[in-house]
Order: structure tokens, then sequence, then C-alpha cells
């Protein structure tokens, strides 16, 4: 039996001689809160109008629920979308934004009145109900776009890049509001992002995206600790990448890596990859410590010798750009106990980082898109 409530298959989309989608095959779970994530271009918001039946596939078939819905118009799919832009009607209030969906299906006047206060507790907008969208914030106006594309009991809701338009700070509390809603109504979101911080807050899981295909898919957890291809490694947060060659595997589960102009290095290999084999290691800043003492040597805890080069105090963390060889690394120490009479790491002073072997994960290829990740050449940031 097919456990996919929203299933697309083997689907290509083209517009003139740009390919939108390239044989994408994906399902998502029944209310699941699933994010197509990536950059601009990538296919993702193709994908969700697809869904949407605003779009034909060139290729493919779009399931939901089992039942084939590739030809059916977008008013007959149990689906509704929430835009950027809202896309409220001016000239009515709140409440009548709300029904609006209602109203044009002829429901009863009393169900309506029924489910719109539903829908205005929900979104905890009660006392807004005779306002207009033009008084209304940002976020006021995005949780009544929610509320009028849930009140038609959806199958599955499409979020089209839904937070884009609201600042830094408001777009943080509606992520929460998102949440919270998702869990009250427990329908399955599919939510167009290209803002990997939105992506790995909201979702159950992750697809991520780029020219057209699907790169990986996971849990936010699978996608940022264990990722699958160099694109994923650097599109979510921040990695450092070395290059080199296996040469050793004392064991199934570890290998000793050589680096031209580095000391050996020790990674786990949950690739199996082969002595002989090149591999490129990715290491995440904030799993590299930093220290002007050289630690003590320990089994699988790699150690290099560094100089700094550029040191940015934020507050919660320093971050800090070391020369290690060839290799310009970045390193995230987070501050969790501050001492006044520390001596603090500056701009060229000799260092140590290290890491421990579990804390990399290696790549058995590199895209030649992502080659110029592999060394950073050295460049001031700030004194």
């Amino acid at each position: 039996m097919n456990s996919e409530f929203l299933e697309f298959r083997d689907i290509s989309k083209s517009f003139g001689a740009i390919r939108a989608v390239a044989g994408v095959s994906l399902g998502l779970k029944k209310g699941e809160f699933f994010s197509l994530l990536g950059p601009s271009g990538c296919g993702k918001t193709t994908m969700l109008r697809l869904a949407a039946g605003f779009e034909e596939p060139d290729a493919g078939r779009v399931f939901l629920d089992g039942r084939d819905i590739t030809d059916l118009p977008p008013d007959k799919r149990k689906v509704n979308t929430i835009f950027q832009s809202y896309a409220l009607f001016p000239h009515m209030t709140v409440r009548d934004n709300i029904a609006f969906g209602l109203a044009i299906a002829k429901r009863p006047k009393r169900e309506i009145r029924a489910e719109v206060g539903r829908m205005l507790e929900l979104i905890r907008m009660g006392d807004q109900a005779g306002k207009k969208p033009d008084q209304l914030s940002g976020g006021q106006k995005q949780r009544v776009a929610v509320a009028r594309a849930l009140i038609n009991k959806p199958d599955v809701l499409l979020l089209d890049e839904p937070l884009a338009a609201l600042d830094l700070k408001l777009r943080q509390k509606m992520l929460i509001e998102l949440d919270l809603i998702h869990d009250e109504v427990g329908i399955t979101f599919l939510y167009v992002t290209h803002d990997q911080a939105e992506a790995m807050s909201l979702s159950d899981r992750i697809a991520v995206m780029d020219g057209g295909r699907i790169e990986q898919v996971g849990t936010p957890a699978e996608i940022y600790e264990s990722p699958r291809t160099s694109f994923v490694a650097a599109f979510i947060g921040d990695t450092n990448f070395l290059e080199g060659r296996i040469f050793d595997c004392p064991d199934r589960d570890y290998c000793r890596i050589a680096i031209p102009g580095l000391p050996e290095v020790v990674s786990f290999n949950d690739r199996a990859i082969q002595p002989g084999q090149p591999t490129y290691l990715s290491i995440r800043p904030e799993k590299v410590h930093i220290s002007h003492e050289r630690p003590e040597t320990e089994a699988r805890r790699n150690l290099l010798p560094a100089v700094v080069e550029d040191v940015i105090y934020l507050g919660s963390n320093t971050k800090y750009w070391v020369r290690a060889g060839s290799y310009r690394i970045q390193v995230l120490r987070q501050h969790a106990r501050y001492f006044l009479d520390e001596q603090p790491i500056r701009w060229k002073d000799p260092c140590w980082i290290w890491w421990h072997a579990d804390d990399g994960f290696m790549l058995d290829h590199f895209r030649k898109a992502d080659e110029s990740l592999l060394a950073v050449p050295p460049q001031r940031v700030g004194d």
C-alpha cells in the first residue's frame, strides 16, 4: 500500500529552452509539514504550481490521496495556495475575506458564521474581524490569508514564499504562528522557500532542489548533519571543505585521509569510500575548536596548527577565519561561559584547531559548480 499522500511521479516541466523540473519523483505523507528548499530558479515554485494545477507537466503525473489529479483544474483539487502577496480583497473586512470561499460555495449562513468564528479563534484575530486589509500589519494579513485558505478544509495547503515580504522579527514570529497552526489543523503543508532557516525550523522533512532536480530529501537534522552532495553541504549553513585522498581504512568505520599541506586527518566513513579514492571532507564551523594552547592528543581527534586571519565578535559567539596550509577555515566559538581574564585569540595569532572524526562527513564527488568552495582566498573582513 502506498503511504504517500501527495505524490509527484517522474515530473518534468520546461518553459521554452529552460527545464524547470527534470524528472522529479517525490512523496509527502499525510499531515506532514514538508518544505521545498533551494535557490531562485531551482524549480521549487514550479513544483508547487504543478500541485496546485496552475501548470501542466510535460511528463509525469501528480497524485493526491491515491487519485490522479494531473488533469484536474485548480478549482477541482482539494488544495489551496497562499502567496507572498497575500491576495486579500481590499474592500472586504477580515471576516468577509475569510468567509469568501464558503460564500462562493453558497454554504448556509449559520455554517459560515461558525466556521469563520473558528478560524478567527485559530489565528487569534477575533477583535480584528471588522477591519480591512489596509488596517492590518503584514503578519496579520498573512494570518488572514492562512485562515481564508484553511476554511475550505483542503487536503493540502501550498505556501509559496509566504513570509518573504515580512521583516526579520515579524518573519520569526510568523514561523511560530505557522507551526502552531499546522499542529492545530493537522493537514499536509507544502512550503516553498529559499530561506534555509525557515525550512529547518518548520519542516518535518525537506527536499533540497537545484537545477530542477532534488539533491536530497530528509529531516532537518539529516540534511544538516549528513548532506549527500557538495551543493547541500554548502547551501545548508556554513561549512569547510578539505580535498584529499583516502590512504588507509584501519577499520570499517574510519579512514585516514591525506590532504596536501596538512597533517593526516581521520574521518568517519559512512560512504564506504575505499583506499586510493579521492574524497572531499566537510566540517561545520561549530564543530571546530580553537585555542592558543595545543590540546592533548586523543584518538580520532584531528589537530591542525593555524594562524588567525580574521575575528568577528558577535556577542553570543565569535567567528574566526584561520589559515591552515592552503586552506582558510571558519571556526564558530559559542560563548557558553566567558572569563574576563581569559587571553583572547586575536588577528595574526598562532593557534590550534581540532575536531573529532565523527564531526566531519565525507563526499565521494564534488560538483564542478561548487569547486570554488574548496579554497577561499584570504580576505580581511575586519580588524
